[in-house]
C-alpha cells in the first residue's frame, strides 16, 4: 500500500512532467522533435497526459540533453534536481521511460 508521502511524490512528479509539457508547447522546435521521438501526434496530447509512460518520457527527454534541462529550469524556476527525482518516481526501478 502506498503511504501518503508517496502518493504526494507521485503527484508531485506528475506536476513537474506537466510544467515539462507546457513549457514544450511554448518551444515549438523541441514540442516537434519530443512529439516525433515518442510517436504521440498533437491532437494524441491531451489523453496521453493520462498515461504514466508518457509523462517518463517527457522527463527522458528533457534529461537527455542538459543544455535543454538547464533552460526549462531557468524559464520555470524548477531546479533541475526536481526534474531528477521526478525522473526517479516515474521511471520506476528500471527506468523504464518511453523515450
Amino acid at each position: 500500500m502506498k503511504s501518503q508521502k508517496d502518493t504526494a511524490a507521485g503527484q508531485d512528479a506528475d506536476a513537474t512532467a506537466v510544467a515539462i509539457l507546457g513549457w514544450l508547447a511554448g518551444e515549438p522546435e523541441l514540442l516537434s522533435r519530443f512529439l516525433a521521438l515518442t510517436g504521440v501526434s498533437p491532437a494524441e496530447v491531451r489523453s496521453a497526459v493520462n498515461d504514466p509512460g508518457f509523462l517518463a518520457g517527457l522527463l527522458d527527454f528533457l534529461m537527455s540533453h542538459e543544455p535543454t534541462l538547464i533552460a526549462f529550469s531557468e524559464a520555470t524556476g524548477i531546479a533541475p534536481e526536481a526534474v531528477v527525482n521526478a525522473h526517479s518516481i516515474l521511471s520506476g526501478p528500471f527506468g523504464g521511460g518511453d523515450v
